[in-house]
């Protein structure tokens, strides 16, 4: 398999460069770049990573939360990160309610970037769809198990 390349910058020199923890993950842990520690509550928080990234085109970066953090309320929002973005990433943070509030530090692992290749995609206007099992059966309609 091909490695991809993808060139990071450090903003600050505390800043962390993406890493897995181990070599089956498929997420690189990202890591807080503060100056003092931030606290998260029910409000959305940007915590900044003191990293900025070059995807290459032709390729979806993602941040994603951390299920360890998750599972203690402690949620991060889905992004998206454009191959022509090239400022500082940032991971958009909150607590459930009744979870925090929560204290991030220097260093700490606050959400982990997943890279994959994008398909280039043709969209074709059609006047109906084929039918399947499912049909249109939306949220739940294969049960809640």
């Amino acid at each position: 398999m091909n490695n991809t390349t993808l060139r990071v910058r450090r903003l600050r020199p505390t800043a962390r460069v993406p890493a897995r923890q181990t070599a089956a993950a498929s997420g690189y842990d990202l890591h807080a770049c503060l100056d003092a520690p931030l606290t998260i509550g029910e409000q959305p928080v940007k915590v900044p990573t003191g990293i900025a990234i070059a995807a290459p085109e032709g390729f979806d970066v993602q941040s994603r939360p951390r299920s360890g953090l998750a599972a203690r309320g402690v949620l991060s929002v889905f992004g998206t990160i454009d191959a022509d973005y090239r400022g500082e990433l940032f991971v958009t943070m909150y607590c459930l309610p009744g979870c925090g509030p929560f204290e991030v530090h220097d260093g700490d692992r606050i959400a982990q970037l997943v890279v994959a290749r994008l398909v280039p995609t043709e969209w074709v206007e059609v006047e109906a769809l084929d039918n399947t099992a499912r049909g249109d059966g939306g949220h739940g309609s294969t049960g809640l198990r």
